[in-house]
């Protein structure tokens, strides 16, 4: 599929927003889309950290660094600021109701309270190219710093807190013959396998790969609402047998 250079002067504003998703029943796969919540403004920045755990040895004789065991990757964690103004009314939604909005995505959702385990929705940070982990609101600090004379808010900061979901222990090894999706993307109107591709791996020309992975045979027609399955980037280079894939693409939508 060509991908052909566009000029980003041309290209219309995009929005960024919190993806609500069903809690999933496999750890880092998550269920289906459940809403969003759009930023007014787009942020001016965002803070990611990662960060690994390691466990230093004790040793019996004094030196400057004691010999320290590596432990694994700790959760990604992400942290934003939204700007909600409403000052010049426009009939939209008030600042409480946004900043409430926020608040609710701390509780669980309806059809997880009907299961063995409540859950808050699981969330996806999403603007432009940049689509981050799959995690949860771990918090929510909302500042009302303008009001009407009748009280009312208008103006308010809030700083959201998300942690990564850690995936299913045990899938991490792409040689081992499972595939270990990394997320699911809906498809939106005007979605192309090639920008997918791009804003998942850097890289559209493995828009042949997804395309294989999720049995899609004529990548010019993407329904808008259906899934597509994106593993990590070093098992689709080494992916298995297409019948495996489609194999273990419907064990995890089981």
């Amino acid at each position: 599929m060509p991908v052909t250079k566009t000029d980003t002067s041309s290209e219309s504003l995009s929005h960024a927003e919190l993806e609500l998703l069903q809690p999933g029943k496999t750890p880092g796969v998550p269920g289906a889309p459940i809403g969003s919540i759009a930023f007014q403004l787009n942020p001016k920045e965002l803070t990611m950290t990662k960060s690994a755990s390691w466990k230093a040895e004790k040793q019996k004789k004094a030196s400057s660094a004691p010999p320290a065991t590596y432990q694994g990757p700790e959760a990604q964690k992400l942290s934003v600021e939204m700007f909600f103004d409403d000052t010049r009314g426009g009939g939209g939604e008030s600042v409480v109701a946004r900043v409430e909005k926020l608040f609710s995505a701390c509780v669980p959702t309806e059809e997880s309270r009907q299961g063995e385990r409540p859950s808050a929705p699981w969330v996806r940070f999403k603007w432009g190219v940049l689509a981050g982990f799959v995690g949860y609101v771990k918090s929510v600090s909302a500042k009302y710093t303008l009001f009407s004379p009748t009280g009312t808010p208008l103006r308010a900061v809030c700083t959201v807190a998300l942690e990564e979901i850690a995936e299913e222990p045990g899938k991490q090894n792409p040689t081992s013959g499972g595939l270990r999706p990394r997320r699911m993307h809906t498809i939106r109107e005007g979605d192309s396998l090639a920008a997918i591709a791009y804003r998942e791996y850097g890289n559209p020309a493995l828009w042949r790969q997804v395309a294989e992975v999720n049995g899609i045979d004529d990548p010019m027609r993407l329904a808008p609402g259906s899934p597509v399955f994106l593993p990590a980037a070093e098992e689709l280079a080494g992916r298995p047998a297409r019948d495996v894939v489609r194999a273990e693409v419907a064990r995890v939508i089981r």
